[in-house]
């Protein structure tokens, strides 16, 4: 077990000595205890990945383009050992009321899907798992593990919650294994793992969760290699989150696949309009913008001047691309979007390559920021905002009418918001000009929105003011390892 304190630099997880001062301390203490009880013995190590905020850049991701967003303070944190003389993992989680401990064989791994519904927790878990042991083949070793867990990241709120227990996952099993934990290739296991539970993930959620580092948002760019750019926010500006309580979970249903394929098919259609010899070879709408050297604006005229109509049927695709419904069924469409007849080409083609521009322009009008403060630039990153949301809500159709209400009462204070996270359901990231002005915000909302919650909703908030579901947040660390 690595257990000296080693400092690779900040390309790697360092194996830090938890001091009585940091901030998680209380928490890991708390979880080091109930390991104690469940197991009869102390932890070797524990460890921390966050959840994230995505401030501009949604459904981007997955076609190759650069994201804007910050780690925010819950987190998942793990405490965990080894049992070398078994082959087995043991998971106990904090909250037993909650979720149910699981134990398996690390030897027959084995990731069960239900048919309807959202995966069981713990197969986030194994995805992690899996994940390390397909990158290192031969070298990996079944090496037994005790594991006790504890999150304060909402679930299913949009604030990658299943990302951040992948990630904890990858990040605990790596160590064990003595792996070097380099970040870059520790985000990019546990965003390719996550298709283990069906959820075709473009890196994002994972990328910041290793990558973050506190006081600043990151630029995280896909292509053509994964690179992180911190981003310093406006000086005096707060961000604040507003859950809407509507729980929407990716991998248990299929929206999110299905704009996923509708971007891959639109890619496809266009490289065959510009006569591309290899147009058979483009899914990835960045991939298209390369070869053809199109700057953003060109990108969406060209979709507005080849994708005409609002809704395409299977015969249409299958005509313009020359392939059988057989094709479509077997290159396209994933297990969880097979039933799809219509496909929105325009829409979601129009929202990507427009969002791809916003993130780039509020990167630079921060940049500028930092040169000298201006009034009128941060309005105009309050516009981006809105012109993400509205985007989000009109051509990739993913809001929520509880949503629109949260974004009614930002609009009606004077505050930017935009959905954030897949959407469907989930949180508001909104900019508020100051601590002051988020501390007014917070208190609209809470007297508008959250204390007009149904009774049992109520009962389960209000106790402790509703500060689990609305909160100002500010940009924390990445993954970290603590021994003690």
């Amino acid at each position: 077990m690595a257990a000296s304190v080693n400092n690779l630099g900040d390309e790697h997880v360092a194996v830090q000595k938890l001091q009585p001062q940091a901030k998680i301390y209380e928490r890991l203490l708390k979880l080091g205890a109930f390991y104690k009880q469940q197991y009869n013995t102390e932890p070797e190590f524990y460890v921390r990945v966050p959840g994230r905020v995505n401030i501009i850049g949604e459904h981007v991701d997955y076609c190759g383009y650069s994201v804007l967003p910050m780690a925010v303070d819950q987190s998942i944190i793990l405490a965990v050992g080894t049992c070398p003389e078994k082959e087995t993992l043991q998971l106990r989680p904090l909250d037993e009321g909650k979720f149910q401990s699981f134990d398996c064989d690390l030897n027959d791994l084995d990731i069960k899907l239900p048919k309807t519904g959202g995966p069981a927790w713990y197969n986030y878990y194994l995805c992690g798992i899996k994940g390390v042991q397909e990158e290192l083949g031969k070298k990996w070793r079944p090496i037994g593990l005790q594991v006790v867990l504890s999150g304060n990241v909402p679930l299913a709120a949009g604030l990658s919650s299943s990302s951040a227990l992948v990630s904890a996952a990858v990040l605990a099993t790596a160590h064990v294994q003595g792996m070097h934990l380099d970040r870059k290739l520790l985000a990019s296991i546990s965003a390719s793992c996550e298709q283990y539970i069906g959820t075709h993930s473009g890196g994002m959620d994972q990328a910041i969760a290793y990558l973050a580092k506190q006081g600043c948002a990151q630029h995280i760019e896909f292509h053509p290699k994964l690179k992180g750019t911190p981003v310093t926010l406006p000086a005096g500006s707060c961000f604040v989150v507003a859950n809407s309580l509507v729980q929407k979970k990716k991998a248990a249903s299929s929206d999110y696949n299905e704009r996923v394929v509708e971007c891959r098919l639109a890619t496809r259609w266009l490289a065959k309009s510009q006569k591309l010899p290899n147009w058979q070879e483009f899914i990835r709408f960045v991939d298209l913008e390369e070869e053809l050297h199109l700057d953003n604006a060109a990108y969406a005229q060209l979709i507005e001047k080849q994708l005409t109509k609002s809704l395409y049927t299977r015969d249409d695709i299958c005509e313009t691309l020359n392939i059988t419904e057989q094709q479509l069924e077997m290159d396209f469409l994933t297990p969880s979007t097979q039933h799809m007849q219509q496909f929105k080409l325009r829409q979601r083609a129009l929202h990507v390559i427009q969002e791809s521009g916003r993130v780039i322009k509020f990167r630079q009008i921060c940049e500028q920021l930092e040169r000298r403060a201006s009034k009128q630039d941060i309005e105009q990153l309050g516009k981006l905002m809105q012109q993400s949301h509205h985007s989000l809500r009109e051509l990739y159709e993913c809001s929520h009418p509880d949503l629109e209400r949260l974004i009614a009462l930002s609009v009606k204070q004077g505050v930017s918001a935009r959905v954030t996270g897949a959407g469907w359901g989930g949180c508001i990231v909104a900019m508020c000009d100051s601590i002051n002005a988020a501390a007014d915000y917070v208190k609209v909302l809470k007297r508008d929105y959250y204390a007009q919650l149904p009774p049992h909703l109520l009962e389960r908030y209000q106790p402790n003011d509703f500060n689990e579901v609305v909160f100002a947040t500010f940009p924390s660390n990445g993954a970290e390892l603590f021994v003690q």
